[in-house]
């Protein structure tokens, strides 16, 4: 076979598979990104273990219309712009893969609006092509609907689990952030049925509490809370002491 040049479309696909192994990992890409605009409640919604369908809406920043296409481009990212910034970076995500990556092995449908917008847009990306921005409805914040997981690369999707074993992945990784992100609240439904809600904790006790939503009770009452801070660091969170197995 010669040497030749792939095709945008197959080097997205290939990239893909560096971000995108599982409906976990787009959940995990799209709910960082959430975060990352500063959302303080993340909303899940998923079908048959992800595969199907998989959408979360935030109330973050959004995304301006004369962006969204941008937002869909790879390496194109609002996180980073110099060299110099690589040695701060303070999101989850700065490498501009993810919403590219995600729409190369999918269906997605993005709506956005910004607090200077009186109406949001919406841009829709199948197989790697992308319309135009379209005006539609939307609060100030931005949903990401992914369908069809990797309808366009079938040697991708058989190697997937059932549909309990994704859904399984799903709610663990949602379980881990929310672990991470006290101050935010997460739901998460499948169909019309609330499987996870977690609100925002922002005190103390709240945060116990959602711990022993996602730990046990018996976890938090054979913890330890522990906080420290020092050389501008700070540490803290629950140890399981040694009579928690």
């Amino acid at each position: 076979m010669p040497i030749r040049i792939l095709s945008d479309q197959l080097i997205h696909q290939i990239a893909a598979g560096e971000v995108v192994e599982r409906p976990a990992s787009v959940l995990k890409e799209l709910v960082e990104n959430s975060l990352d605009a500063g959302a303080t409640q993340i909303d899940i919604d998923i079908e048959e273990g992800g595969i199907r369908r998989c959408r979360v809406v935030d109330n973050g920043c959004g995304i301006a219309r004369d962006e969204l296409t941008l937002a869909m481009a790879r390496h194109a990212t609002s996180k980073i712009g110099s060299i110099e910034d690589l040695e701060r970076v303070g999101t989850l995500g700065f490498r501009g893969e993810a919403l590219p990556s995600i729409a190369s092995v999918s269906r997605m449908r993005v709506i956005s609006r910004v607090a200077t917008s009186e109406v949001g847009y919406a841009v829709t990306a199948d197989n790697g092509s992308f319309s135009e921005p379209a005006p539609s409805p939307h609060p100030v914040g931005t949903s990401i609907e992914v369908s069809d997981l990797f309808f366009n690369v079938p040697a991708r999707r058989k190697f997937l689990r059932s549909e309990r074993t994704e859904q399984q992945h799903l709610l663990r990784m949602i379980e881990r952030l929310a672990l991470s992100r006290f101050e935010v609240g997460f739901k998460v439904t499948v169909g019309r049925r609330a499987l996870l809600s977690y609100p925002a904790a922002a005190g103390e006790a709240q945060r116990q509490l959602r711990v022993a939503q996602i730990m046990g009770e018996e976890f938090v009452a054979q913890s330890l809370f522990v906080e420290h801070a020092a050389v501008g660091l700070k540490l803290w969170g629950w140890l399981g002491l040694p009579t928690c197995a």
